[in-house]
């Protein structure tokens, strides 16, 4: 845990920009003691400089031992010494355990009841980026291990409030998922012998988050389904403009809203600052324990949306700027 309230700020590309700076604002209203250091990475830092996470970055982050990261984007072809700057981030930090929260938003229409957690191992899986190819044939490798499967097992065994869903597919892939699947039921079933435990194959997860969202509590899951499922999850909570995320890890912990860097709003001060906020405020409980802080940033998100306000992408009646939405949520945490 980190003791002293530093954030390294990463805006990142696109609208990344934008919805940080607004995201720090708000952060400031509650906790004003928060020294924010800005330091840069993604596409356009690439251009620049040559590396897409310069280690000057990767060195104040791990001084700060907390970070916002905006957005990044990436090129659809291979561009060589180019890799994810997030990504990269998130594994030189160690930060292994990937939080994703969704809870119905007052939205009108929004499905209500909603109230759950995707956990998703975040270092390992096809995410470690290992590929070949000939050019007729391509191999992604993917690797999971037992310590990575154990340690992100313990985290949502413990933020799980009763119930633990384990996503798998060891039916078909017994070796690697199969490993993943037993260690995080090694870790509840010694550590947590009260929570409730159950399987969920990960077609059958996806149908169900579909379709029946309020089952769930907390579900785990190995990188590149929770990935997915996440993104699933999130359109119950108003879109992905309003996903926060959390990567969590011992020494360091990475807020960093879901949404890419939406290339065709950047510069046009329509993009939505929610997850942005809403990341913060997951940071400030989970990795600074200002619980109170958490709560008044997301209560007045929250009564800023329902009182009708918001950016275009959330078709509310006051359609208003990015800095026309901060304003109204500092105005309820003045």
């Amino acid at each position: 845990m980190a003791e002293a309230l530093r954030l390294c700020v990463i805006p990142g590309d696109g609208i990344g920009q934008e919805v940080v700076p607004a995201a720090v604002q708000v952060l400031r209203q509650v906790l004003p003691q928060v020294e924010c250091v800005e330091a840069e990475a993604g596409w356009g830092c690439f251009q620049r400089v040559g590396k897409a996470l310069p280690i000057q970055t990767i060195e104040t982050a791990k001084q700060c031992g907390a970070v916002l990261f905006g957005a990044v984007s990436s090129p659809s072809r291979k561009v060589e010494g180019y890799r994810s700057p997030i990504v990269e981030l998130r594994r030189r930090l160690d930060c292994y355990a990937n939080l994703r929260p969704t809870v119905s938003p007052p939205l009108p229409g929004a499905r209500q009841g909603v109230n759950l957690l995707v956990i998703r191992e975040n270092t390992e899986d096809i995410y470690i980026g290992e590929e070949e190819s000939d050019g007729e044939v391509a191999t992604a490798m993917r690797r999971i291990t037992r310590l990575a499967s154990r340690r992100v097992g313990e985290v949502a065994c413990r933020l799980s409030r009763g119930k633990l869903t384990i996503v798998h597919k060891a039916n078909i892939l017994p070796l690697t998922d199969g490993l993943f699947r037993d260690s995080v039921r090694e870790v509840a079933e010694a550590q947590f012998p009260r929570l409730e435990l159950e399987e969920r194959l990960v077609d059958a997860a996806a149908y169900e988050l579909a379709r029946y969202p309020e089952r769930f509590d907390t579900l785990v899951a190995p990188n590149l389904y929770g990935d997915i499922l996440s993104d699933l999850a999130a359109a119950w909570g108003g879109g992905l403009g309003m996903a926060p995320s959390l990567n969590l890890g011992e020494s360091a912990a990475i807020a960093e809203p879901v949404h890419g860097s939406a290339p065709d709003i950047a510069g046009t001060g329509q993009a939505n600052p929610v997850a942005a906020m809403l990341s913060l405020a997951l940071l400030a409980r989970s990795w600074w324990n200002q619980p109170e802080a958490a709560d008044a940033i997301e209560k007045a998100v929250a009564a800023t949306l329902a009182s009708g306000v918001g950016t275009p992408d959330l078709n509310l009646p006051a359609r208003c700027s990015t800095q026309a939405f901060t304003y109204a949520v500092l105005a309820l945490l003045a």
